[in-house]
């Protein structure tokens, strides 16, 4: 019985490495859209080539396409670091610690994940981010007809703060 108990472990143990599917497809989609969201980035910049002859009005209209474009970038690129986050942390949760990280004496802490609840933290603080450049890009195009319309975005940011304050205080627990 001894064995077989060992082969089981052994098996059990090697089944480890199915993690690493998660990990490559983290990593590739990560890097697919650092790729997506640069060749967006370097298109907008094209685009604002001409801002400087443009008439007014055709200018303040291409200010505001930018500015929504920008948020748009910002959120793109800070899912493209959720996955590559969420990549390291499966690996070194799972796999093995990155060598090459710990012997970097420049190397980011942000990327050193040691348990679940650390990759979850990371992950919530980066999600929280994008739900917060989300609101900011609809709130850009929000019309305020009534005073409710005013209160209910004054009260969307109260609670964006809220998150922001509850997020802090919890990393300050620690």
């Amino acid at each position: 019985m001894n064995k077989l108990e060992h082969l089981f472990e052994k098996f059990l143990w090697t089944s480890r490495l199915s993690v690493m599917t998660a990990v490559l497809a983290s990593l590739f989609s990560s890097i697919a859209m650092f790729y997506v969201i640069t060749v967006d980035t370097v298109s907008m910049i094209s685009h604002l080539l001409s801002y400087a002859s443009l008439d007014t009005p055709a200018r303040l209209a291409l200010r505001a396409e930018t500015i929504t474009h920008v948020v748009e970038l910002i959120d793109g690129y800070l899912l493209a670091t959720v996955l590559l986050i969420f990549s390291f942390g499966l690996y070194e949760l799972f796999i093995s610690k990155i060598e090459a990280a710990e012997a970097s004496s420049n190397s980011s802490s942000v990327l050193c994940i040691n348990s679940l609840d650390d990759l979850k933290a990371r992950l919530a603080k980066v999600v929280l981010m994008i739900l917060i450049v989300k609101f900011f890009e609809h709130a850009l195009s929000m019309t305020f007809s009534t005073p409710l319309d005013l209160l209910a975005f004054a009260g969307g940011i109260a609670l964006i703060g809220l998150a922001l304050y509850l997020s802090h205080a919890g990393e300050a627990k620690h």
